[in-house]
């Protein structure tokens, strides 16, 4: 039995925002390429795990969902301090949805780890209709917060793996890259080995 592992990196990505904004829609489109118009909020969290191409490398990605509710809010917290990156998800349809957002971000920064990488999603872009929230609006707040931003639309899949394939780059230059420096700068300082003979 080879205990070798099957991909390079891993990458622990978490899914938060309000109830109903299509978190469990974009985790499903992301990692089965699959939709459902559905709507069962999710109970306490949920993940998945899909396997893609980053860069030359065989990413891992364990993505968590989480209920959006607030009576939920303590066991996803308990989630924050292993996650690598978190996708500050609201639906452009939905005012309340991209207003709470600062409260979402707010969370991350009093209970992820320090530095933790982040991306503000704008779900249902396709419902163009009834949208209320501009494409404007989500990048001045994306702009005020200092992360990236992408809309998306879990339904037809545009820039579903966008978002989670930029989140995953940012997680691997900050978490990996680092980790790398972080070995090569250790050597260097390493005293010489010496035999346990001579």
């Amino acid at each position: 039995m080879s205990n070798k592992k099957s991909y390079d990196i891993l990458v622990k990505l978490l899914l938060i925002g309000d109830s109903g904004v299509g978190k469990s829609c974009l985790l499903l489109r992301f990692c089965q390429d699959e939709f459902t118009p559905s709507f069962i909020s999710t109970i306490g969290i949920d993940f998945k795990i899909r396997t893609a191409e980053l860069d030359g490398q065989t990413a891992k990605f364990q993505v968590w969902d989480t209920a959006g509710q607030e009576r939920f809010k303590t066991i996803t917290i308990a989630y924050y301090r292993s996650a690598m990156g978190f996708l500050l998800t609201y639906d452009v349809t939905d005012e309340k949805s991209f207003q709470s957002i600062r409260t979402w971000y707010q969370d991350v920064k009093n209970n992820a780890r320090e530095n933790v990488e982040m991306i503000l999603v704008g779900n249902k872009k396709d419902m163009a209709d009834k949208r209320v929230v501009t494409y404007e609006q989500g990048k001045a707040l994306a702009d005020e917060l200092g992360i990236p931003f992408i809309e998306a639309s879990a339904k037809t899949a545009e820039g579903v793996d966008d978002a989670f394939l930029q989140l995953a780059r940012m997680v691997k230059d900050n978490v990996y890259n680092q980790d790398e420096e972080t070995i090569k700068v250790n050597n260097q300082n390493a005293p010489a080995s010496k035999s346990c003979c001579s």
